[in-house]
């Protein structure tokens, strides 16, 4: 599917000349004549980028561009201001309402795909990390579009790579006004440089005397350390050929110089909040995988990600010819428990039961909470004899001490009966494994419990 570019222009001439030139690169056009109808289309989510001309009645392009930035529902949509206002105060006006880059009218046909093409690629990769995270809310893991909003973008860690002293002894002082700031004048360390440091964004000349900064751009997009970092490119003014050239390889942003200070500033922290921005995504992301596999009072993984895994193992059991052993356990009279000391204690017993379960365990082998007081053991490589000496272990951890409850005032005696099966035979559905553990679980709780009974072969 292509990208929907949104032209936002009160003159119809210049909306259909952008939308000729847009279309004939196979992208999706829609116009409004207006600030009102942007809105109205991007809370629709009906576009991937808009173009904005700055010069509107009623409400100019700066106060559309504030208005999308500061509202959570389109804060991650690009947006490039195009006017004819040209001076470095305007540019950064437009940045500091929020736009990700100011073109001067009229601009070149080549600037123009560059420059959309590269960002439709970014917002594209947010758009699917955002989809990722779209059940953060609903699992109580904060969506990141306020504070991104509320992001100053200062504060951050910036290498600055430029081998004329003429240059970074200018450029420096201004970012260190806002930044902490590493100047890099050896092209040949900066990458190694980037890697070990951490950044959140890399500045780098295009025009380095003996050595490729385009290169340098492509090899910090290919290594995984620095893969998401940012990088502004400065390029001088008869280098646009290479500026475009860097678009299309990953860079996210650049400056022409003679570079305006306040514009640099401007960019830097842009970028800065735009990587902040996905580090929130990409975390929630993470959280809520996380949250999605793993059981939230005891850290162990749940159900669902046991059925999952068990499976994956039997057939990997199955093509390598190895055992596969499951333990089913159950604490004894938990009920009783509850009833007694209340359900705080309850869950105090059952954290504490998970702490002694990982120490009794192996590396390779995965405890997971069934469901309630029930917990399964999936033990890879594993016959039934070394089975039975894991769950003995088990056994003895968790009836060998008391546990502490009511906040260490008061300690319990707990114990737990456990079931063992193993996988008996090529392709057997894991289920059936389960149910043999379970019914072994059903003997020795049937025959006294605080007991380790293995399924009849």
């Amino acid at each position: 599917m292509s990208a929907r570019v949104l032209v936002v222009d009160d003159v119809p001439a210049n909306v259909k000349l952008l939308e000729a030139r847009l279309s004939a690169e196979y992208f999706d056009v829609l116009t409004a004549s207006n600030g009102a109808q942007a809105l109205e289309v991007c809370s629709r989510a009906e576009c991937d980028i808009i173009l904005l001309d700055v010069m509107m009645p009623d409400m100019d392009g700066f106060e559309v561009c504030r208005r999308l930035k500061s509202n959570p529902a389109t804060h991650f949509i690009p947006v490039v201001m195009i006017t004819a206002l040209d001076s470095p105060a305007d540019r950064v006006r437009g940045l500091e309402a929020g736009a990700d880059d100011f073109l001067t009218k009229p601009v070149a046909d080549v600037v123009l795909i560059a420059r959309v093409r590269s960002l439709t690629r970014l917002k594209m990769m947010t758009d699917e990390l955002r989809m990722r995270a779209l059940t953060s809310l609903e699992i109580g893991v904060q969506a990141p579009e306020r504070s991104a909003i509320a992001d100053a973008g200062k504060g951050g860690r910036i290498l600055l790579v430029d081998d004329r002293p003429s240059s970074y002894e200018r450029l420096a002082p201004v970012l260190s006004s806002e930044h902490t700031v590493d100047v890099e004048p050896n092209p040949a360390d900066a990458l190694f440089h980037a890697a070990e440091g951490n950044y959140d964004l890399l500045i780098v000349s295009l025009s380095l005397e003996n050595f490729d900064g385009l290169r340098l751009c492509s090899q910090a997009r290919s290594l995984e350390r620095t893969r998401q970092v940012p990088i502004l490119a400065l390029a001088d003014a008869d280098n646009n050929t290479r500026m475009l050239r860097g678009l299309e390889i990953g860079v996210n942003d650049y400056l022409m110089r003679p570079v305006d200070k306040n514009e640099l500033l401007a960019r830097a922290r842009t970028q800065i909040r735009k990587r902040r921005y996905a580090d929130h995504l990409r975390d929630n992301v993470q959280n809520s995988i996380e949250m999605a596999i793993t059981d939230a009072l005891t850290g162990l993984h749940n159900r669902r990600y046991m059925e999952s895994h068990l499976a994956t193992l039997a057939e990997q059991t199955a093509m390598r010819g190895k055992p596969l052993a499951v333990m089913m356990l159950d604490i004894d009279f938990f009920k009783a428990i509850n009833d007694t000391y209340g359900h705080d204690a309850g869950d105090d017993v059952l954290r504490e039961f998970a702490v002694r379960i990982r120490k009794s365990i192996r590396g390779i082998d995965l405890a997971c909470r069934y469901g309630g007081e029930e917990f399964v053991i999936v033990m890879p490589e594993t016959d039934l004899n070394v089975a039975s000496r894991v769950a003995e272990r088990v056994r003895r951890a968790i009836a060998g001490e008391p546990f502490a409850i009511e906040k260490g005032n008061r300690r319990i005696d707990v114990t737990i009966s456990i079931g063992i099966s193993t996988l008996e035979q090529k392709g057997e559905p894991v289920a059936d494994v389960l149910k043999r553990a379970d019914l072994a679980l059903y003997r020795a709780k049937h025959d006294g419990r605080n007991r380790v009974v293995a399924a009849a072969a």
